[in-house]
């Protein structure tokens, strides 16, 4: 982002989507919020240009996708806003608004947000992760975004690292993942999957993560030891994370980052695993919050 300019940037989300004037010093103007028309190809088009067209053209527009785009095809996957999917969103808007427009994956622009003006800024190395419904992450490398083949970086919730072993199904909490595996981290990660973890390990199906949580400090034997299990292998998946990036900093998000002992317990569990000693913390909370996706958006 250069000094004295402005981006037009956009969070979008399947919901909503959260727009803003972005400057240099991470302030914003004229922020907005609209529902996201995500079965509507034609209808998420003609939102986008009704809310960049106040603006002049020299004024580039810089969006947050809770999904994938490949940074060769540019074609966009996503699992919220299904119209775009297949779709090469970016020359696609570009040619109708007629200015530049850059798109980037969430957790991507939340990493950025977090190394450039958050808690990671002056580190290098920076793996940020989101524990929200499910699990993300992004990866900064000597202050530069890494975008991998396919859009794919930073997904450390994916891979079978839980163990597939049917005869001990009551003993290895390894479930089917979205992604086509079994035993990713992201199926036991974020908030539902919590929720499946407590449920597995005899507790109410019905029972939410944030009633996990209150039971886990009251000390109730189901929820700490669905925690215990959450932590376990939680701060494995993450030590092999930052053991490969070099991350001397973990911001987190996502509702699960705002319980602050877990946050804190997490942290503990991944500095004991990992191969370079650290007495501080190593796992932060996000200190941009709601803002992180509209100020990343701002330096893809």
């Amino acid at each position: 982002m250069k000094q004295n300019t402005s981006i037009l940037c956009a969070d979008i989300g399947g919901s909503f989507i959260d727009c803003a004037l972005v400057f240099p010093d991470g302030t914003f103007s004229d922020r907005r919020k609209v529902p996201t028309p995500a079965q509507d190809l034609t209808a998420f088009l003609n939102t986008l240009e009704q809310l960049a067209g106040v603006y002049d053209a020299q004024v580039p527009l810089h969006i947050a996708i809770a999904g994938l785009q490949d940074p060769e095809t540019d074609i966009c996957n996503t699992a919220n806003i299904p119209c775009i999917n297949g779709t090469p969103l970016a020359p696609r808007l570009a040619e109708r608004l007629g200015r530049t427009v850059r798109i980037g994956n969430d957790a991507d622009c939340f990493t950025l947000a977090e190394a450039r003006l958050g808690q990671a800024r002056g580190h290098a190395n920076v793996l940020g992760i989101i524990l929200g419904t499910g699990v993300g992450g992004g990866i900064v490398l000597d202050g530069r975004l890494i975008v991998g083949a396919g859009g794919l970086t930073g997904e450390w919730g994916h891979g079978p690292v839980i163990p597939d072993v049917p005869e001990a199904a009551d003993l290895v909490p390894c479930f089917p993942c979205g992604c086509g595996q079994k035993g990713c981290i992201d199926t036991i990660g974020g908030a539902r999957g919590l929720e499946r973890l407590y449920a597995w390990s005899g507790g109410s199906a019905e029972t939410d993560s944030r009633a996990i949580l209150q039971a886990w400090r009251a000390g109730e034997p189901t929820a700490v030891r669905t925690v215990g299990l959450y932590i376990q292998y939680l701060s494995a998946s993450l030590a092999v994370a930052v053991n490969v990036t070099g991350a001397t900093i973990v911001p987190a998000g996502g509702g699960l980052s705002n319980a602050a002992d877990l946050l804190e317990a997490l942290d503990l569990a991944t500095r004991q695993k990992i191969l370079r000693p650290m007495e501080t913390p190593l796992l932060v909370s996000s200190s941009l919050g709601p803002n992180a996706g509209l100020l990343g958006a701002a330096f893809l």
